[in-house]
């Protein structure tokens, strides 16, 4: 599967510069453009309970006019960049220039809109990289029609291939559910990876934690706070998703038919399971932070404490030190021949005493 990588603040951020100054509906692509992608793919689908074809064409011409009902057309276009092939496709569906206009500001908010002769609905699909910890991510469009379903990628490559491998297999309930039932495998489809890539980071906070209880705390706190801007990165993303299902469930529209709105149900209990992770996941890595501070503040306390001990140590001797340094004439001890050995063995005395009292204490 490919996915768009982005760096730095960039990722948090739209990039809506391009745009600035032009009429609502300007066809536009705002997103990273690369020297090394691929044109624009277009795929079809065409299958019903008895028939499925499946093929890949040049232009959109190739695919008009559709086939009536109850055949369904499935048209997939990956590495959309082309601001002149979605006027195409605007123009062949009668779709609005607004539509199509989402389809290519890939930092759209996930979002459902009933348009007149179709549902238009945008989600992501997102992945854990878990070297560099990284969440990268690519916007998918979808335009619900009542006899056809096309979906915009930015990239080559989804996570769809299960579903078309059930459509070649004759899965007689996705070949007879309709446009809706279609879209309801793909979405789903997208959502129950979000538990995948949520494990991945399960895993990488699994690691940090246990390098912390560990005591090797190094250039821990920079990770952490790296993970917790893709976790809000992430949460901004997924919380609109569930709008888009519950949306989709309780939609009047003829595509969605009510059969159709229960599978969309359990779609949105997996939404609220996705959330419900990602909290645990904002709440472990807060628990994290802490853990960190209080290591670094343990061990900054035992290192003054031991510094403490030792300065108590050399207090009384340096008293005595002092009081010998004196250059009186008339000290008593200047005179007894062994007043120096008597005061080295009272030093020793007293620090020897103390540090028996301290190991006593429990301080050291």
């Amino acid at each position: 599967m490919a996915f768009k990588s982005r760096h730095g603040i960039g990722k948090y951020l739209s990039r809506r510069s391009r745009k600035v100054g032009l009429p609502p509906g300007s066809l536009i692509y705002i997103g990273q453009r690369k020297k090394s992608l691929h044109p624009t793919r277009i795929t079809v689908m065409e299958y019903n309970g008895d028939y499925c074809e499946e093929r890949e064409v040049s232009k959109l011409q190739d695919i008009l006019p559709l086939k009536p009902a109850p055949i369904v057309t499935w048209i997939n276009v990956d590495a959309v960049q082309d601001e002149n092939l979605l006027a195409e496709f605007g123009t062949a569906f009668n779709l609005h220039p607004l539509l199509l206009e989402d389809i290519l500001n890939t930092d759209q908010r996930p979002k459902c809109e009933h348009m007149e002769n179709a549902i238009y609905v945008i989600f992501k699909m997102f992945d854990f990289d878990g070297d560099r910890e990284e969440i990268s991510t690519e916007q998918v469009s979808l335009v619900i029609g009542p006899n056809f379903l096309i979906t915009f990628q930015e990239e080559l490559g989804d996570e769809f291939d299960p579903i078309r491998e059930r459509l070649r297999a004759n899965s007689q309930r996705l070949r007879k559910g309709g446009t809706g039932y279609l879209a309801y495998s793909l979405i789903d489809t997208v959502v129950d990876r979000y538990f995948l890539v949520l494990e991945k980071v399960g895993e990488a906070l699994e690691v940090i934690e246990e390098k912390l209880i560990n005591a090797k705390p190094a250039d821990l706190l920079n990770r952490v706070h790296h993970i917790k801007r893709e976790l809000i990165f992430l949460r901004k993303n997924i919380w609109p998703v569930r709008e888009v299902i519950s949306s989709l469930q309780h939609s009047d529209s003829e595509i969605i038919t009510e059969p159709v709105q229960m599978y969309f149900r359990d779609v949105y209990d997996h939404t609220i399971q996705v959330m419900d992770t990602l909290e645990t996941y904002r709440d472990l890595l807060g628990g994290i932070q802490d853990l960190y501070l209080s290591i670094i503040s343990n061990r900054m306390n035992e290192i003054m404490k031991v510094l403490t001990v030792i300065s108590t140590i050399f207090i009384p001797l340096t008293f005595i030190v002092g009081v010998y340094g004196m250059n009186f004439h008339y000290m008593p001890e200047l005179s007894v021949e062994w007043a120096y050995p008597a005061v080295w063995m009272a030093m020793i005395l007293i620090a020897a005493g103390m540090v028996t009292y301290f190991k006593r204490q429990g301080w050291f």
